[in-house]
Formats: C-alpha cells, sequence, structure tokens
C-alpha cells in the first residue's frame, strides 16, 4: 500500500515530559497505572471517521484545503476501501484502540438504499478484516440523517411518513452492522431532529414520532442480540433553531417522559455543552448524577465564535475536570473519548492529523493523572463533604427520605426565630487548590 504519511514513524512512541520530538506522546503512557488501571483503559481514547478521512476541511466561505492523498474524490467504493486501508494504518501507528463511524463516512451512499447497503456491507467486511488484523475496535456506529436532502426537515421527526421510514430503514442496517463488526456502542444524534420555526411545526407529534423510532431501534437491538447501549448525543441549535436533544437536562426528560431511560445513556460533547450555555463538566455531572454518562466526543469550541468549531482539546483544566466526574462515576465501561475534531483548515497536510491527535490524547493523559491526584489528596471532597454537612444530622436525613411535612419544618425553625449566613463557599480556594496540581 502506498505510504500516505511519510516521515511518520510506524508507532508514536512514549517520549516522556522531556521529549521535543512532536510525534511523540508526552504524557499518554498506554502502559502507566493511573487509579489502579492502565492508561489505555481509563481513556478508551477513539478516532472518529468523518473529521480523520473524510473532511475536506472546507467551510462556508471556501472550499476544501485539505490535502487527502487517499481520497480521489470520486465517491467510488473503491474509493471507501481504500480509505478504509489509510485509516487503520493510521490508527496503528497512533496506538488508538478505537474508531467510530456514521454509516456515509465509510461507504458511498447509493441511488437507492439497497445499493447503499450493499456498499455498505462490501467495506464492511474490510472493516472486519483489519479489526482482526489489528485489534482495533468499534467503540461506537451511528447513521448519517442528516448530509441527504431527504433529512432536510427532520428524520425521525420529519412531517413525511416515508422518510421517517427510509431513516428507520438505514438505521436497522447501522445497528446491524455496528453488532456484526463487535461495536461496544450505537449512538443517536438528531442532527436535524428540530425545527426553524414553530409556525410549521406539530412539536407534540414530531417528539411522539421520534420517541416511537427510539423504540422501535430498542426492539430490534433486541432481537439481534446486541448488547451494548444507545446513546443520545445532546446538542442545542444548528443546524436547526432548536434541537430536541438541547442539553443533558432534555434528553433525560424526553427519555424518561417516554420510558426509554433504560435503554439509553449519553454521549456528551464539549462543543455542543458550549453551545447550549453550559461547560462541559456541568453536562457530565447533569448525566453522572443520572446514572446516563456513558461516553464523551472529546473536542472544544472557540468561546468566540457561536458554532461548533470542533477543536482539538488541549486545555489542562478542561480535560481535569472532565476526568474528575469519569473518576467519580467510577470510569468507563462501553465507552470512551472519543475524537469528534478536526484540524483547523490552515492545518491541511496528512501529518497534521497526528500532531492533532497526539495534542488531544496528552491533554486527556494529563488530566487523568491531575483528577486521580486531587482525589487522592482529598482535601476537595472533604470540603464539598464539610459543605454539606448539616444535612448528614438527623434533621438532613428525615427530609431526606421523604418523613416531614412542610409543618414540622415551620415548627422546627420558628424558636430559632433566624438562621445564621451559611459558611463562605471558598470559591476562591478552591481554584487556587486545583492549581496546585496543574
Amino acid at each position: 500500500m502506498t505510504d500516505y504519511f511519510p516521515g511518520v514513524p510506524r508507532r508514536i512512541e512514549y517520549g516522556g515530559p522531556q521529549s521535543r520530538n512532536p510525534l511523540e506522546f508526552k504524557h499518554y503512557n498506554p502502559d502507566e497505572v493511573v487509579a489502579g488501571r492502565p492508561m489505555r483503559d481509563h481513556l478508551r481514547f477513539s478516532v472518529v471517521y468523518w473529521h480523520t478521512f473524510s473532511n475536506p476541511l472546507a467551510d462556508p466561505f471556501g472550499v476544501g484545503t485539505a490535502l487527502r492523498p487517499w481520497d480521489d474524490g470520486s465517491g467510488s467504493l473503491e474509493n471507501a476501501l481504500r480509505k478504509t486501508d489509510v485509516a487503520f494504518d493510521f490508527m496503528e501507528r497512533l496506538g488508538a484502540p478505537f474508531y467510530a463511524f456514521h454509516d456515509r463516512d465509510v461507504a458511498p451512499e447509493g441511488k437507492t438504499l439497497a445499493e447503499s447497503n450493499k456498499n455498505l456491507d462490501a467495506v464492511v467486511a474490510r472493516l472486519k478484516e483489519h479489526q482482526q488484523r489489528t485489534g482495533i475496535r468499534l467503540l461506537w456506529g451511528t447513521a448519517n440523517l442528516f448530509s441527504n436532502p431527504r433529512y432536510a426537515q427532520g428524520a425521525a421527526t420529519s412531517p413525511y411518513v416515508d422518510v421517517f421510514a427510509f431513516a428507520a430503514a438505514q438505521v436497522r442496517k447501522a445497528i446491524e452492522v455496528t453488532h456484526e463488526l463487535g461495536g461496544a456502542g450505537y449512538t443517536f444524534w438528531g442532527g436535524r431532529e428540530g425545527y426553524s420555526t414553530l409556525l410549521n411545526t406539530n412539536m407534540k407529534r414530531e417528539l411522539d414520532h421520534l420517541a416511537r423510532f427510539l423504540h422501535m431501534a430498542v426492539d430490534y437491538k433486541k432481537s439481534i442480540g446486541f448488547n451494548g447501549p444507545f446513546y443520545i448525543e445532546p446538542k442545542p441549535k444548528e443546524p436547526t433553531k432548536h434541537q430536541y436533544d438541547s442539553d443533558a437536562a432534555a434528553c433525560l426528560n424526553f427519555l424518561r417522559e417516554y420510558g426509554l431511560l433504560e435503554h439509553f445513556k449519553l454521549n456528551i460533547e464539549t462543543n455542543h455543552a458550549t453551545l447550549a450555555g453550559h461547560e462541559m463538566q456541568h453536562e457530565l455531572e447533569v448525566a453522572a448524577a443520572a446514572g446516563a454518562l456513558g461516553s464523551i466526543d472529546a473536542n472544544t469550541g472557540d468561546p468566540l465564535l457561536g458554532w461548533d468549531t470542533d477543536q482539538f482539546p488541549t486545555d489542562i483544566y478542561l480535560t481535569t475536570r472532565c476526568m474528575l466526574v469519569i473518576l467519580k462515576m467510577g470510569g468507563f465501561t462501553t465507552g470512551g473519548v472519543n475524537f469528534d475534531a478536526k484540524v483547523r483548515r490552515e492545518s491541511f497536510e496528512p501529518v497534521d492529523l497526528f500532531h492533532a491527535h497526539i495534542g488531544g490524547m496528552d491533554a486527556f493523559a494529563r488530566g487523568l493523572k491531575i483528577a486521580d491526584a486531587i482525589l487522592r489528596d482529598g482535601r476537595l471532597d472533604a470540603f464539598v463533604r464539610q459543605r454539606y454537612a448539616s444535612w448528614d444530622g438527623e434533621l438532613g436525613r428525615r427530609i431526606e427520605a421523604g418523613q416531614t411535612t412542610l409543618g414540622d419544618l415551620e415548627a422546627y425553625i420558628l424558636p430559632k426565630g433566624d438562621v445564621p449566613q451559611c459558611p463562605s463557599g471558598r470559591q476562591e480556594m478552591l481554584e487556587n487548590l486545583i492549581n496546585e496540581f496543574l
């Protein structure tokens, strides 16, 4: 096979913090044990197919700049098979244990659904060969229900029943091939499941249809013996003005309302959290508190740009806060750190893909080690426990157990006349504490 990555070693090695080689890891040492597990098992890094091997780096004001010599732009099956070979060459060199894809990333869409499925089957056969040869696994698969013009007004929430049926058939096939490839999970991202105006939208009916769609997917998953979790990936807007999966809380409410919560977890993305007006840690905490944090899309956005820039994560504060939540929930089981990120238009050479992933993997490795050190130190958790200590007394326990009434609490507080001001929250002290470890 042609070497599309000249000058890149066959394996990116751990060089340590003193290394000045841009093609070595400075902090990610997959065999290093942190919090009782090797780094590779904590982080479960995944390379995304769409941004890494298919994205031309176009934007609304210019054509793509990416030099991707493996992609002839033909959209042919032969071209798709070649990209598959290149993808596994890249992942082997990087040492990434997982990857993720949309069905239309890996195989070209045909003129009919039957032709599309035939193309997908051919590529899946090649993917399976590479997986068996390398040991690289599929973190999750998904269906692209947003690019084709048929989905301009939604897929599972389309006002046209034939579009709904087409999307259902496409998802059935995507779940099937994910299962065939041993995928650890399957993700639903409602790219156009929302509205641009309420003037032409029956929101209640669309939400009912989305729930019916997901229930049918659950039924099919059970029928074929696929045991991986389903994920919902929240995003508030873009391309629609409002998407029904707008943030973690909205997704959880939808899943509870329609009896789906036991079948789904959330795949949380940093850039989507930003667009929703939240910090990533907020979205992770919301999902973890519900026992529904399954996986993350690791990227970041530019706060000066109000759209989904999907940049690689390099902020150690961000990765530390992510790993604090993930470690406290016991770590990933089926999910992982999925780099749903793309290089900048100015970073157009194939080697830039390695620089980007190495930086992201190092940033999360540092975040993991720092989060572990903070948790072992214990001061942060001790402060939070002390702040809520009054709830550990008899009254607090009775309230939390549902054993009090408003009258009980009135009788308790009246003799006191008033209550003193709460102790300081010590925000600045805690921010300084975090800085001690960075």
